[in-house]
């Protein structure tokens, strides 16, 4: 019984630990819901890419089967596309948005989790998640699996707690001010940042080789983008 009670403020600490970083990802990520990017969006993504880090450290538990580091660093290429894509796309078609979000709105919950959105915030999540795999791991290993049920319980309700947490700082009229005029021009920047910071923490790519990444990233999206407003214009 001591042991239970022993794994919650073990649970509580490892999770802190691991995800104060998501406090600021995901306060930015609900300042920026619309009528195309919803708040379960952001929820079901964050719970999808956190679920995904749990059952990484599990396989790597039992089977010995766990991804480099470095591998997983790899993704921090999501948040450094998604933000170069904002950078270079700053033009946004405010009726078309109208009308994805109400057919989105006529949609059931379950076909948000095959959303594109939904799978982009589980992306950032999983890609700023090196370090909750390299933590959770040896915690998971060093546990019973009563324990493990417990730590993994609280980790799944610390979730719901900083989902919430975030949302209700957004709601706050002088920080959805802030976040709302200013958003758009710092969001990019900061997924950015952490894309490059995941790299270079995790040792997946050296500074050079993410540099001529970078470029070759942002000459991608350049030229989709091409792509499209000349088939636009047709």
């Amino acid at each position: 019984m001591n042991e239970l009670i022993t794994a919650i403020p073990t649970g509580i600490t490892a999770f802190v630990a691991t995800n104060l970083d998501d406090l600021v990802i995901l306060t930015l990520l609900f300042a920026q819901a619309n009528a195309t990017f919803r708040h379960r969006h952001i929820v079901i993504g964050q719970y999808l890419g956190f679920c995904t880090l749990v059952i990484a450290s599990l396989f790597g538990f039992l089977g010995g089967l766990i991804l480099p580091s470095h591998w997983i660093g790899l993704l921090g290429l999501v948040p450094i596309t998604i933000g170069f894509n904002r950078l270079i796309n700053t033009d946004n078609d405010e009726s078309s948005d109208i009308e994805s979000g109400i057919e989105l709105s006529n949609s059931s919950i379950f076909s948000s989790f095959l959303s594109p959105q939904a799978y982009s915030v589980a992306a950032i999540t999983i890609a700023n998640g090196s370090d909750n795999v390299g933590i959770y791991m040896p915690l998971f290993a060093n546990s019973a699996i009563s324990e493990l049920l417990v730590i993994i319980a609280v980790f799944l309700l610390l979730v719901g707690v900083w989902c919430y947490v975030t949302y209700k700082l957004t709601c706050q009229s002088a920080i959805a001010t802030l976040l709302t005029r200013y958003g758009n021009n710092f969001v990019p920047f900061i997924l950015i940042g952490l894309g490059v910071f995941i790299i270079l923490d995790s040792a997946a790519l050296t500074p050079i080789v993410l540099t001529v990444a970078c470029l070759g990233l942002m000459g991608l999206i350049k030229i989709i983008q091409t792509s499209k407003l000349k088939t636009q214009s047709l």
